[in-house]
């Protein structure tokens, strides 16, 4: 049977992995996003008009957002081809719900500060 084939429980077991680090893959670059738009805000005071300031750090923030959401939803909703039965032990659904919940509110948060914090040199 195709099914106890050890080479078959492995591709599951690298497939759960790889959406793993997919996952990981997301927040990070969510992660880097929101610190690149608050960093745009505070250190392009001098050297952009603040429309320009805003506008890039209003988009870099509003992407971490996306990261955010995106991440949660490849995990949850892997597809068709995602493994039914594997050895390795997956992430709690809730658990990342939660986290990424908590880093969409704090991308939320920054984009207010954004808007409506001061620019250093305007």
């Amino acid at each position: 049977m195709p099914d106890e084939d050890p080479r078959v429980l492995y591709a599951a077991d690298r497939t759960v992995l790889a959406a793993e680090r997919t996952y990981a893959a997301w927040v990070r670059t969510g992660l880097v996003s929101l610190a690149a738009g608050v960093g745009a805000k505070t250190s392009l005071g001098p050297v952009l008009p603040e429309w320009a300031i805003l506008f890039n750090a209003t988009l870099l923030v509003l992407f971490s957002a996306f990261c955010f959401a995106v991440a949660v939803w490849r995990e949850i909703r892997p597809g068709h081809d995602a493994p039914q039965r594997s050895d390795v032990w997956r992430l709690p659904r809730l658990l990342l719900v939660v986290v990424n919940g908590g880093l969409l509110l704090v991308s939320l948060g920054a984009l207010l500060g954004v808007w409506f914090g001061r620019t250093p040199g305007a």
